[in-house]
């Protein structure tokens, strides 16, 4: 293939005898890895993935040395795959990107034509980056929750973890789809933003145990959970009869310690969100949804932005839970 330089800035981690090392290093087009097609990454993003693939004790990382980056957005400057033509704008996520095969965190990326999504009209890379895998999945779960019946009339909905990526961006997109979106968070600085993105109630953690009566008052049409052990028992005991929540992350752990009588006594479901492993046909349909009628509320206007070579402080405050809604990063430029 041709189109890429033979070597090129990118942000590697990896093991070396003195330790772990990470930073920016010059990488060869050769170390890419296969794939039909180049692309020239304009923007990635930062994911909580992405710091722990950064790290020796991540438990990420399926390559070494390894290019982070989860979520990449860019042009094609060459392809042997006859439906992805150069200087086509792209986005890719999923499947092994910064995990087991390079990600966005390079001037340059590989990838198999498979795992390529054109960039839908109405949204820049940027935009796009600023959705990334965790508005992705806020999108999938919104998607789910009304494929399943729920409408804005059927009352509140709720998000846990609203301060972060996938929280943050369910909110936008619920507000902007007409619901009456609730926030659970455990950072009280954290409610302008989200009432900005179109919160209208907020619940601290306190008002939200992991343990209580296997039934409680009957109050969500509907929930985004993305936090897991912490939060997802007490949605489950309140949730309104033959309501869902769309379950799309651990951030508080994966343990679930529940009852049964969610399910057997008001017909509520647990819905999974595997944004991973999505088939190619289905992220296209949803990214051309995310471009139109589930567009988040005020995209990228509260994204924070750093340069390839800063990426390394964003990475550190994801990891250490000071990372606040989301962060692109500039890759050229």
């Amino acid at each position: 293939m041709t189109g890429v330089p033979e070597t090129f800035p990118a942000f590697v981690a990896e093991r070396t005898p003195d330790g772990h090392r990470r930073g920016i290093r010059e990488v060869r087009s050769a170390d890419l890895g296969p794939g039909e097609v180049d692309i020239r990454v304009e923007w990635s993003s930062v994911n909580f993935k992405d710091g722990l693939a950064s790290i020796a004790e991540g438990k990420v990382a399926r390559i070494d040395p390894l290019i982070p980056g989860i979520d990449l957005a860019g042009r094609v400057v060459s392809s042997t795959d006859a439906s992805i033509a150069p200087e086509m704008d792209v986005l890719v996520h999923g499947y092994d990107l910064g995990t087991a095969h390079h990600g966005g965190y390079a001037e340059f990326a590989r990838v198999p034509a498979s795992w390529v999504v054109s960039l839908p009209p109405g949204l820049t890379g940027r935009q796009a980056m600023a959705i990334g895998t965790a508005g992705f999945t806020a999108g999938m779960s919104v998607a789910a929750l009304e494929t399943r019946g729920l409408q804005p009339a059927d009352g509140p909905v709720l998000v846990t973890g609203a301060s972060g990526g996938v929280g943050g961006t369910a909110v936008a997109i619920l507000a902007e789809r007409g619901y009456e979106v609730w926030a659970l968070t455990g950072k009280a600085d954290e409610h302008d933003r989200l009432r900005a993105l179109g919160a209208v109630g907020f619940l601290s953690r306190d008002e939200a145990p992991s343990e209580g009566r296997p039934l409680e008052s009957e109050r969500w049409a509907g929930a985004v959970d993305a936090v897991g052990a912490a939060t997802l028992p007490y949605v489950l005991r309140t949730l309104r009869r033959g309501a869902a929540v769309a379950s799309c992350g651990n951030a508080s752990g994966p343990a679930l310690v529940t009852t049964v009588f969610p399910f057997i006594l008001r017909g509520v479901a647990l819905l999974g969100m595997d944004s991973v492993a999505v088939a190619l046909d289905e992220r296209r349909a949803l990214w051309a949804r995310l471009a139109t009628d589930l567009r988040p509320r005020g995209l990228g206007d509260r994204v924070t932005e750093v340069a390839l070579k800063d990426v390394t402080v964003a990475l550190d405050a994801i990891l250490a839970g000071q990372a606040r809604g989301r962060w692109v990063v500039r890759v050229r430029g």
